[in-house]
């Protein structure tokens, strides 16, 4: 790799991972589209979708851990709800990780962009869970959040994401868990679907080395940065900015899928 690529891939990485340590997702929502279209825009050689995937599901591994340790105070971590969901969506990533090798990179795009047309929905959908002061006495629906976070593993794993960008609106509409709990929780199920993710990718052999330890380095520096800004920032702007960035992610995915 040249210099200039190294230093296109570190700022993907960092403004990538700034963002998705604000509003709770692991950054593939943003970095597999950056990654994918950036690179031959700017004249070097492009990635196909199956190495962006690889080097999405180390990335995320990574952003993730480091936010999730800028959240650990303050008592936004729910560990009934990471348990109940990160087990499940974990073994889910490692099978749509593994699985992926025999998908075509058409395949991965589609899944990528309907996961997305679903994200960008939800997170228009009206959101009736209350913002709690007392995030200990949470309730929520154990047998469907486990449900659900079998079927995110397994598509979001295909892509290389750990799902965050997907877990987040159905945390939010379907569970009605209070967003700054959604933040929070989803990055450590994020980091826990990831370690499936991860090994999946790897046993199927599409990693790129350097790449990834370019992404892995700005994330671990972005990261609790953003995750910094996002405990200060107002519930309804994190939820603004989140469904900003799926719409725009799925418009041009849509767009060069049917054009």
């Amino acid at each position: 790799m040249d210099v200039g690529l190294i230093i296109m891939l570190f700022a993907i990485g960092f403004v990538g991972s700034a963002i998705s340590g604000m509003v709770g997702i692991g950054g593939s929502i943003i970095k597999y589209p950056l990654l994918l279209y950036i690179p031959p825009a700017l004249g070097f050689a492009a990635f196909t979708a199956q190495e962006v995937s690889a080097i999405s599901a180390v990335q995320v591994f990574f952003a993730t851990l480091a936010g999730m340790f800028a959240y650990r105070k303050g008592g936004y971590i729910n560990k009934s709800l990471i348990l109940t969901m990160g087990i499940v969506i974990m073994m889910g990533s490692f099978a749509g990780g593994f699985g992926s090798k025999y998908l075509p990179d058409q395949v991965i795009n589609l899944v990528y962009a309907f996961l997305a047309l679903i994200a960008a929905v939800m997170m228009f959908m009206p959101k009736k869970g209350d913002e709690l002061e007392d995030y200990t006495k949470l309730a929520f629906n154990k047998p469907l959040a486990a449900v659900l976070a079998g079927v995110i593993g397994i598509l979001s794993g295909i892509v290389g994401a750990a799902g965050a960008f997907i877990t987040v609106p159905v945390m939010l509409v379907i569970l009605k868990i209070p967003t700054r709990v959604a933040i929070a929780s989803s990055l450590a199920i994020t980091f826990i679907s990831s370690i499936g993710s991860t090994a999946g990718k790897l046993m199927g052999g599409h990693t790129l080395l350097l790449p990834s330890l370019v992404m892995i380095v700005a994330s671990m520096i972005a990261s609790p940065i953003g995750a910094a800004i996002g405990k200060k920032m107002n519930t309804k702007l994190l939820q603004g900015i989140l469904a900003i960035l799926i719409t725009a992610t799925v418009v041009k995915i849509w767009m060069d899928i049917l054009m």
